[in-house]
């Protein structure tokens, strides 16, 4: 049984991603935890240390918060109907990101997904704050589903590597939950920089092709583009459905996600990205 954290602001992009999870998870028998953080709306020292309930604050927003998350259960339960699906709801007064990481520890969860913008995304932005924050500091797989993006059968995966990373079992059985060894093909993308392999790359790459024997895959390797721009074009030749990183803080993944720049980079995401965490 799958375990699968959906973090909602009650933002329909956030709905979005809800709806992708179900639907790939149709067919699995699954419990689906619906979060949402709440903050109260005047939060200082001062309300820290005296009881927040004489001010009738913390129980409104909580209220609302839990009256929200019923709303989301009751939806789906309408439109999905599927007696594999659980959904159960957390109301919590936390930071998002403690407030997942203690989750995911708790109710042993296999994946968070999640929206890549929420209420207040603007036009032009790759990820909101939030899920950069979740790609970054959550000890689980992670799978970011862009606004408006409608669900597709995993038939084209992209896994750009520089085989930066020790594989291991566990970077890999989050990949194979998700993907048909019959109708999935795995392409794994890596942008020559013009010194070669180390002899540790060299070793690893051996590692990742030894993980996908099993599977239909392809190696591309490209020259003369960024990491940017060889995922974007490789986008432009085929229809990927899927892409996966290992986020390994020392490699070309830190590089592109996660500079100062995050939301001027290079191209704009436009299918489901699954962040495996290289270290938990």
């Amino acid at each position: 049984m799958k375990t699968i954290l959906l973090p909602t602001d009650f933002s329909e992009n956030s709905w979005n991603a809800i709806k992708y999870a179900l639907k790939l998870f149709e067919d699995e028998t699954c419990t689906f935890y619906l979060l949402n953080i709440y903050t109260p709306a005047i939060y200082h020292v001062e309300y820290v240390l005296v009881q927040p309930a004489q001010f009738g604050m913390y129980d409104a927003v909580r209220d609302n918060s839990v009256k929200g998350l019923e709303h989301f259960k009751e939806r789906v339960k309408k439109e999905f109907k599927n007696p594999k699906h659980t959904i159960e709801i957390i109301a919590a007064f936390n930071t998002l990101i403690s407030e997942i990481n203690d989750i995911i520890s708790e109710k042993h969860i296999d994946y968070v997904i999640m929206g890549t913008k929420g209420a207040t995304g603007a036009e032009g932005i790759l990820f909101g704050s939030n899920t950069v924050h979740v790609l970054k500091h959550v000890k689980c797989p992670v799978l970011a589903v862009p606004s408006g993006f409608e669900f597709e059968e995993l038939h084209e995966v992209l896994f750009p590597t520089d085989y930066g990373v020790k594989f291991e079992d566990r970077h890999f059985i989050p990949i194979f939950d998700l993907i048909s060894l019959e109708h999935t093909r795995v392409n794994i993308l890596h942008v020559l920089d013009g010194y070669g392999l180390a002899g540790y790359q060299k070793a690893n790459k051996e590692t990742l092709k030894n993980y996908f024997k099993d599977a239909t895959y392809l190696i591309h390797e490209v020259d003369k583009q960024t990491v940017e721009e060889g995922i974007s074009n490789f986008q432009l030749t085929t229809r990927i459905n899927l892409l996966v990183m290992i986020n390994n803080k020392h490699s070309f993944f830190t590089n592109v996600f996660f500079k100062s720049t995050i939301n001027q980079i290079g191209f704009h995401l436009n299918v489901p990205f699954l962040v495996i965490p290289a270290k938990l």
